[in-house]
């Protein structure tokens, strides 16, 4: 038996899609939506159970470049690896969730590749405010932090002088995107963090160099023509 039990990439997108539908737009202090339940319990328990131990960092800069070699990217080795892996990435790079992370955002998928990175940062940690690049389409966090004090270790917001006005919710499953501007300065103001402050950033990239951190490194988002073509495909069968 393996444990933990997982569902289906399918199950994991038809879920996911249906967080995205429910978002909630907001546009202070730059635009973004909130998500809840974003992805099924068990896929949840099926992240926080890998075998990938937190990395132990010593002194940082307030980046995560200065310790890539230690990042955890689901990559083709990984999702080779562990079954939870292999659902997730499988779930994200399925046209529908293409299709409603289009709809949602406003954005074009085509030709993008999925990146997922799990991070798990502990006392010590931080990041400075800062904006993410334009390579990134959209960018978004997962949270699955647990613990009393988890509800503190939301992402912090800042404004166009970075100053900081707000603090995300790190409740546990839920998320929240943008579209990387010129204003969307966020970071981690270093706090305590008793136990492990875990959670997933997801984007669809374009014209990205660390090719070693992509899900499917040789498989684009499909165009909006291919995504439907089965469909149309379907129809044209049951008629």
């Amino acid at each position: 038996m393996n444990y933990p039990p997982l569902p289906e990439a399918s199950a994991v997108a038809s879920h996911f899609c249906a967080a995205l539908g429910k978002a909630e737009r907001a546009e202070d202090p730059y635009l973004h939506w909130k998500l809840s339940n974003v992805l099924p319990e068990q896929m949840c328990t099926g992240v926080l159970t890998l075998p990938i131990a937190p990395p132990v960092l010593g002194k940082t800069d307030g980046t995560r470049d200065t310790y890539n070699q230690t990042r955890a990217f689901i990559t083709p080795e990984l999702r080779s690896q562990f079954p939870a892996c292999s659902v997730l990435a499988d779930a994200l790079q399925r046209p529908e969730v293409a299709q409603q992370l289009e709809q949602t955002c406003d954005i074009d998928a085509t030709d993008s590749f999925l990146r997922i990175e799990y991070i798990q940062d502990i006392d010590g940690s931080w990041l400075e405010p800062h904006r993410d690049i334009p390579e990134k389409l959209f960018s978004m966090v997962i949270y699955l932090c647990t613990g009393p004090e988890a509800k503190n270790w939301g992402t912090d917001i800042y404004d166009a002088d970075q100053k900081w006005v707000a603090q995300a919710s790190a409740e546990f499953n839920t998320a929240v995107i943008f579209i990387p501007g010129d204003n969307t300065w966020h970071g981690f103001d270093q706090r305590p963090i008793r136990g492990v402050r875990r959670l997933m950033e997801i984007n669809y990239v374009r014209d990205w160099r660390d090719r070693e951190q992509l899900a499917f490194p040789d498989r684009p988002i499909s165009s909006k023509e291919e995504r439907a073509a089965p469909y149309a495909s379907a129809g044209m069968r049951a008629s």
